[in-house]
């Protein structure tokens, strides 16, 4: 999830991709702050210091950090709070991203966007050298210590993650039993296989896997907020747009995909103003799901043989990394599709396309073989063959003549 192709300033005593400041011990930068992850990492630069407030950050929040090559992250929440062993921070440390921890939400107030900052062990000092915030230093040691006594908090939270499953499905069994509430499309999808991108885990990787299988099949293309910008990335255009617009770009709004805008329950729909904003037409789909369930739901609902999911959440970890307690509709969003709803990872293993590039350059040449022989040995072929090879003689005495 990289925006940015340049470098700012780096780890203090290293060049990663830009120049080096020798300021002292730590790495300094200029600092972007930002209580929601996902709006501070369209805006994060090469060797920014990043201030979040992230409780439990998952592994996509650490992926895009990762990808913007932040130079260290300050966090003003607990990064691993002990629910349950939250995948992010680990990903930070092997990426060698210093990570200070629960700081405090004075932090905010402290630094103005974009003022240069330095980050020293288990303190971040402002321009003038002042300690702005401290907290604690993770290391791979202290990650391990504190996701091993997160392990032991897991039983709670699947008690939760049930109450939250049996709460949601009394609410909205008459959507995921009969469908209800289902909007119409004017995206042809009955009989066709559909394809729903989400911006999460390894969704790049999968996308290029599939490569093969979307030339093949053509699947309806549906891009769940960012995943639409995903599919462009790779080159594809969403045949449809899914979600509550918060991480979608107004280009690829405007790419002429049908756009169903993720409503609350109660109807209200705060995305359906920016499209309508840029002249886009929108439809809403009101459900207290979220809006990769209501994408796969949409899908079924609508007659799709086969829905490949990219991106999505599969496992109980990755569930609770979501840190949602609507993740329960993915549980039975999963349970409804049942068969219907295959992982990209599964389909890439599967799937190969059906005539390789290797096999078609085989056959090209096995033809011209079958032809040459025919030609040899039939008495049309050995005269056809002497008109050519006269031909080719005169052509061969023309250049001498004009070269000569």
């Amino acid at each position: 999830m990289a925006r940015v192709a340049a470098c700012g300033v780096m780890r203090i005593g290293t060049v990663r991709r830009g120049r080096a400041q020798d300021t002292g011990p730590g790495v300094a930068g200029p600092v972007r702050l930002d209580r929601r992850t996902k709006n501070l990492t369209k805006r994060l630069r090469p060797g920014d210091i990043a201030v979040i407030d992230h409780v439990d950050i998952d592994r996509v929040s650490a992926d895009a950090l990762v990808g913007c090559q932040v130079a260290g992250v300050v966090n003003a929440a607990p990064s691993i709070s002990g629910r349950y062993p939250n995948l992010g921070p680990e990903i930070l440390i092997n990426a060698g991203i210093p990570l200070l921890d629960d700081v405090g939400k004075e932090v905010f107030t402290k630094l103005k966007e974009g003022a240069q900052v330095r980050l020293d062990g288990t303190r971040l000092l402002d321009e003038d050298g002042a300690v702005a915030a401290e907290g604690r230093a993770h290391d791979p040691q202290t990650v391990a210590a504190a996701m091993a006594e997160a392990k032991a908090g897991l039983s709670a939270q699947l008690e939760a993650f049930a109450a939250n499953t049996m709460e949601y499905m009394k609410r909205e069994r008459a959507l995921l039993l009969d469908g209800v509430g289902v909007p119409d499309v004017t995206t042809s999808i009955e009989g066709r296989h559909v394809l729903v991108v989400v911006r999460g885990y390894d969704y790049k990787e999968d996308l290029q896997a599939l490569r093969s299988y979307i030339r093949d099949y053509r699947p309806v293309l549906i891009g769940v907020d960012g995943g639409a910008d995903a599919l462009v990335e790779a080159g594809y255009t969403p045949d449809m747009i899914i979600g509550d617009m918060d991480s979608v770009s107004d280009d690829v709004l405007r790419s002429g995909a049908e756009v169903v805008v993720h409503a609350y329950a109660d109807g209200r729909a705060p995305g359906l103003a920016r499209v309508q904003d840029l002249g886009v037409e929108a439809i809403t789909f009101p459900a207290a799901a979220t809006s990769e369930d209501i994408a796969m739901l949409l899908a079924d609902e609508k007659g799709a043989t086969l829905i490949v999911a990219v991106g999505t959440h599969a496992t109980l970890v990755e569930f609770l990394d979501k840190g949602r307690g609507g993740m329960a509709s993915t549980f039975l969003t999963r349970l409804r599709l049942g068969g219907k709803l295959v992982d990209a990872k599964g389909v890439s293993r599967l799937y190969r396309s059906r005539i390789s590039t290797t096999v078609l350059v085989v056959m090209v040449l096995a033809a011209l073989v079958a032809i040459g022989a025919a030609l040899a040995v039939s008495a049309v072929g050995r005269v056809y063959l002497d008109l050519l090879l006269d031909q080719w003689n005169s052509f061969v005495f023309w250049l001498e003549n004009l070269f000569s």
